[in-house]
């Protein structure tokens, strides 16, 4: 069976269908940020996560951050923020989140990449985003 949940990036409207699908596991279409560590930078970016048409998650969607620098990344629920750097000062960040109501609509959450002086230039391919959830069909569907 077929991947129904999905993870999106870039233009992302709140409670609709439109963003950049994010790689599942081929580094394709990852989520990508570029910062400065001596300047230990950090950028928040808001992202979604939605089921394809016709289904949605029973029950709650768990989004947690794994690798070697899951450290460097955390995550907050989206608490009606209008921007991104309301959502640095405001949100709860964690290093995972749970989410209820995931259907085939975005349902928005904010990820944070930070970086360290002790860094030093990379391309960090080494941590993943995973959301685990129980996908239902909709009822007639």
């Amino acid at each position: 069976m077929a991947n129904q949940l999905h993870i999106y990036y870039g233009n992302i409207s709140k409670e609709g269908t439109d963003g950049t699908e994010a790689s599942a596991g081929t580094g394709l279409s990852p989520i990508s940020v570029t910062l400065d560590a001596a300047k230990e930078e950090s950028k928040v970016i808001m992202c979604a996560v939605r089921c394809d048409e016709g289904y949605h998650i029973e029950g709650e969607t768990t989004l947690k951050l794994v690798g070697a620098n899951a450290a460097k990344w955390k995550l907050a629920r989206d608490g009606d923020f209008g921007s991104p750097a309301d959502a640095d000062m405001n949100g709860a960040w964690g290093d995972s989140i749970t989410l209820e109501h995931v259907g085939s609509l975005n349902a928005a959450f904010w990820v944070k990449a930070m970086s360290s002086k002790d860094e030093k230039p990379s391309n960090d391919t080494s941590v993943s985003l995973q959301a685990e959830g129980l996908v239902a069909a909709d009822e007639g569907a």
